[in-house]
């Protein structure tokens, strides 16, 4: 009697993220952590940790594991490490160390963690970085990711929540993964959708980060399991608002259609129940409003900029070959966060 062959992909990726809801309501009991060195924490919501070693130099630290989403473990392998290496890349850090975070069923071919680890380690020497170990533990289900140890001087940290008013905000990669892998899981997803997700899942945020490092850049996140607009939330706080434009929203073509057909994520509905209160839908349809609420895996930088400099930004940005857009401005603290219109 034949084997039956298990199952690597179950559905992953950023959407196996806990809800931003429940996340909070564990940290809150955490008490704060009291150090002059330590800039970033936990309790700002950002992407890294940042812990000045002196003057001019600090250190990022992150780390990001998770189930697959795609079939293919080599593929799976370079989009967790490029998921993982973003966080360093959104707070303006430079990738200087990796260690490998693996969960694996001892009853799985031992071939299939080779791929996965040989794809993270790829991206990891893309990054300029050194892999130096990691650890392993047995498990029913596969997970990997990369814990990530990166420099920056201290004051050049992008925080999440610098953004000033009149900023553009700029997204550097096409929202819509989540919604992609799910339709794909299915056997309902097209090919050219699916190659346009893993492109952009396995591309290093260090070439955009290159980009904007030039201009004026006040605050920068990677999006990725809360949602566009759960991010762009928290880059908010409670001092600003932001205006959407619906049709500079890059995206993956498909996505209206697989809205329709309602292959979602709970994680987008997760996301959903956490912000919908502090947004406005003008004129929106329901497809929209599920792209700006899916979770993304290994996303793209949403950036806070002087406006003078948004234009030439994106231009370059351009030409990394995802598409990517000014999607909106940071305005005065209005009766919602952000109006999509």
């Amino acid at each position: 009697m034949e084997r039956e062959k298990p199952v690597f992909c179950k559905g992953g990726g950023c959407t196996a993220k806990l809800g931003p809801g429940a996340l909070r309501r564990v940290l809150e009991q955490i008490p704060k952590v009291r150090d002059p060195n330590l800039l970033i924490g936990y309790d700002s919501s950002d992407d890294a940790a940042v812990y000045r070693l002196s003057d001019d130099l600090a250190i990022v630290q992150t780390l990001d594991f998770f189930p697959p989403m795609v079939e293919d473990p080599y593929t799976f392998g370079q989009i967790a490490a490029a998921n993982a290496l973003s966080d360093v890349y959104a707070m303006g850090g430079e990738v200087k160390t990796a260690l490998n975070i693996v969960c694996f069923p001892e009853s799985m071919d031992l071939n299939i963690l080779g791929q996965i680890l040989l794809g993270g380690s790829e991206k990891v020497r893309e990054a300029g970085g050194v892999l130096a170990g990691g650890h392993s533990i047995a498990d029913q289900d596969v997970k990997y990711g990369l814990s990530v140890t990166g420099v920056i001087h201290p004051d050049r940290v992008f925080a999440n929540n610098g953004c000033r008013e009149g900023d553009v905000l700029l997204l550097t990669k096409p929202l819509g993964v989540g919604i992609v892998c799910t339709a794909s899981r299915v056997g309902e997803a097209s090919q050219a959708a699916m190659d346009l997700a893993v492109k952009s899942m396995s591309t290093l945020n260090k070439y955009a980060a290159e980009i904007v490092k030039k201009y004026r850049t006040h605050g920068c996140t990677d999006v990725t399991g809360f949602g566009f607009l759960a991010h762009l939330c928290e880059m908010l706080g409670d001092q600003f608002s932001a205006e959407i434009d619906q049709r500079a929203i890059p995206f993956i073509p498909e996505c209206p259609e697989y809205v329709e057909e309602f292959y979602l994520t709970a994680a987008g509905q997760r996301n959903r129940n956490h912000v919908q209160d502090k947004v406005r839908f003008v004129d929106c349809s329901f497809a929209v409003e599920e792209i700006l609420y899916d979770a993304q895996t290994s996303g793209g930088l949403l950036v806070s900029m002087e406006a003078e400099d948004g234009e030439r930004a994106l231009e370059e940005l351009k030409t990394l070959g995802l598409p990517c857009g000014i999607v909106g401005r940071v305005v005065k603290r209005g009766a919602e966060a952000v109006v999509v219109q």
